[in-house]
């Protein structure tokens, strides 16, 4: 094996994704034969070089896990909260390894996550470069006009850019309350409750269905199932090489 940027090399590992492990680099956890590294860039070889983060010795050589999970609201999408909050470690404490989630889910919503230790998957689904669709169920709190439903189709601007979901339809309305459908190709912190906000209204209910092929059809909210070999090979489907290889060294960057 010939040597890789050391964040590839701790996400491969399944230790944290490729971002979190330049955090670690950067903050001096991380050390390769027995030399702390800091700057990113640095190299190493798995199978030759002793490296550690937070002392404890990594290894590549790990089973692969792909995980399914139907999230609940009222938990934390991290391994870890200050607070002291619930977060999804509780839920997937029968999983041998430690994964870590692709993307994430609010506090209050629900739904599919996808969790995995495997750090080329979680680029190929998360980066938005590969624009893997995700469809959502809202629940907005009183009556949505026809008006509102064809602002958020034409768009609406918000501070980090606009909000413009596809494939938005009126399921059920009510008095007090409207459901709808949509789907997103980008994943911002809050946008659809900062959307729907927006324009003058406030998201009461947010479950995440499907992400490319994959939902949570007979997933029983608060547990997981591992994804099928089909499902892993659709959803790690993308790009051409050529492009796929720009994605991947633009991430390395």
């Amino acid at each position: 094996m010939m040597k890789e940027r050391l964040q590839k090399v701790i996400a491969s590992a399944g230790i944290a994704s490729r971002r979190l492990a330049e955090k670690m680099i950067t903050e001096g956890r991380v050390s390769v034969n027995g030399t702390v590294v800091t700057k990113l860039g640095e190299k190493a070889d798995p199978r030759k070089d002793t490296i550690r983060v937070d002392g404890n010795l990594i290894s590549t050589e790990k089973t692969k896990y792909y995980i399914a999970l139907n999230k609940p609201a009222g938990f934390v999408t991290t391994l870890h909260d200050p607070q002291g909050r619930p977060t999804i470690v509780d839920l997937i404490r029968d999983v041998p390894e430690r994964v870590y989630p692709v993307g994430r889910l609010d506090y209050d919503s629900r739904g599919l996550l996808l969790l995995t230790n495997d750090g080329d998957f979680a680029l190929r689904v998360q980066h938005p470069r590969f624009a893997k669709p995700k469809t959502y169920r809202i629940k907005i709190q009183g009556y949505f006009s026809k008006e509102k439903l064809n602002q958020l189709k034409k768009g609406v601007k918000l501070d980090d850019g606009p909000f413009k979901p596809e494939n938005l339809k009126i399921e059920k309305v009510n008095d007090k309350s409207c459901w709808l459908r949509l789907t997103l190709k980008e994943g911002r912190n809050r946008i659809i409750r900062r959307g729907v906000e927006a324009v003058g209204h406030r998201v009461a209910l947010l479950t995440r269905e499907s992400i490319g092929e994959i939902s949570i059809s007979g997933i029983k909210e608060g547990m997981w199932r591992h994804l099928t070999d089909k499902e892993i090979n659709r959803l790690m489907d993308g790009p051409t090489e050529e492009k796929r290889k720009k994605i991947l060294t633009f991430a390395e960057k």
